[in-house]
């Protein structure tokens, strides 16, 4: 599997490590929140706000430089939108990963 990276971060950045650092902390300080709600939806069998959720952390995904994590996570929100959970497994397995990856940061 993939791992995260800040890649992204530093291209955006344009060398500016004061922007780097205030972008990885907004990442820290919003991920463990919106993953928590995401786990309260679906666990609840909100489907629809889970796919709101999903689509939030989608894009911190995409930030973390996780290209094939991105996929499954679109795909994975169209499946909650047509109320299946197809890929909910996978999707969790890269929350994991991005988890453990913040702590490290």
């Amino acid at each position: 599997m993939e791992q995260p990276n800040l890649s992204y971060i530093h291209s955006m950045s344009g060398g500016d490590k004061s922007f780097e650092q205030k972008l990885i902390d907004i990442i820290k300080g919003e991920f463990p929140e919106e993953k928590k709600i995401y786990y309260e939806n679906i666990t609840a069998k909100n489907y629809k706000l889970a796919a709101e959720n999903v689509h939030k952390l989608k894009h911190k995904i995409s930030i973390l430089g996780l290209e094939k994590s991105y996929e499954t996570a679109v795909t994975f929100e169209n499946n909650l939108l047509e109320d299946r959970t197809t890929l909910q497994d996978e999707f969790e397995s890269i929350l994991i990963i991005i988890t453990n990856y913040l702590q490290q940061l």
